[in-house]
């Protein structure tokens, strides 16, 4: 389940994020299968993309099964470990720093951001922000990690991969999986609303990252990472 808009970009993030695409250059083309909902509305019902000339086919022997739902992304996983097996960029060698203020304002310019939640107050959001705190993208949907997806998608396409230097700011916890995402997509700053999850914890350690959570101005937690946030004067 996933709330509609930015289709190619989920699709592109998730791809990328899973590991099956190298990188959104990739992808040749992308077409779009649309229905129409009960309301008559036109709906994006699938997407095709078709790879660009000489890259390979992704080898999905092993992997999860991609029946995704709009509370778990990992649900489908043989497991956390092999999920875990899918490393990402070195976040060890990226060296950007954080004002503490600048990360906790985060969450509240999020907010700010969020058109559809003003309307239906159900969607999560997430943002994809410089160090100095500037909101590139956002975006919003049902589903936390599709939120996510949609952000690195359209990040990949904007930015580059992966996006070193850049903060992901989540609306709601911290889970394993959004801590995976990020370090698939190189992005060394995870900040959350909410609690992380041990694994996320586990993970962010494992892979350099700085994760901090509960993060609600002028406050938040720092679980990994702390090298990376600036405080004092």
């Amino acid at each position: 389940m996933r709330t509609p808009g930015d289709d190619d970009d989920l699709a592109l993030g998730f791809l990328l994020t899973e590991g099956l695409l190298p990188g959104p250059a990739a992808v040749a083309r992308t077409t779009a299968c649309v229905d129409v909902d009960a309301g008559g509305r036109p709906v994006v019902g699938s997407l095709e993309l078709a790879l660009a000339d000489g890259v390979p086919a992704p080898d999905l022997e092993g992997r999860r099964t991609f029946g995704m739902t709009s509370a778990c992304g990992v649900c489908g996983s043989a497991s956390v470990d092999a999920v875990r097996a899918r490393t990402g960029a070195n976040l060890f060698r990226d060296d950007v720093v954080v004002d503490a203020r600048v990360l906790a304002a985060l969450p509240d310019r999020l907010r700010e951001a969020q058109r559809v939640f003003d309307r239906t107050g159900g969607l999560h959001a997430a943002g994809l922000a410089t160090a100095d705190g500037e909101l590139l993208v956002v975006r919003e949907d049902v589903g936390r990690h599709n939120a996510v997806d949609k952000v690195l998608g359209r990040a990949a396409r904007d930015i580059g991969w992966p996006l070193r230097g850049h903060v992901l700011v989540v609306s709601g916890r911290a889970s394993f999986e959004l801590a995976q995402k990020a370090w698939m997509a190189g992005v060394p700053v995870l900040a959350a609303v909410s609690a992380p999850s041990s694994l996320a914890v586990q993970l962010a350690r494992e892979a350099g990252m700085t994760l901090a959570g509960f993060v609600r101005p002028p406050t938040l937690n720092v679980y990994t990472g702390a090298q990376r946030v600036r405080t004092g004067a």
